[in-house]
């Protein structure tokens, strides 16, 4: 399920070329602080990989939401009160 959803948002990828050090510029729309850069494409997918996992992470820490990606949702259980 997770691999699902981190294959799928990685699909919504947007990339542009900035004139910039490191001039690779990735993001995933609808993720608010998703995004990257690097010295090449490869390194910005990288780069994007690691924060897309780092956010998904810390919003399951917080106890928030994580929106679907398509047709792929993470499904997390909830703690009774």
């Amino acid at each position: 399920m997770l691999l699902d959803y981190l294959r799928a948002a990685m699909e919504q990828a947007h990339y542009e070329i900035l004139e910039d050090e490191e001039p690779y510029y990735g993001e995933i729309a609808g993720l608010q602080g998703v995004w990257a850069t690097g010295t090449n494409l490869e390194s910005c997918r990288r780069n994007l990989m690691a924060a897309l996992e780092d956010w998904v992470f810390f919003s399951i820490y917080r106890g928030e939401d994580v929106p679907a990606i398509g047709d792929v949702c993470l499904e997390l259980p909830r703690k009774s009160a």
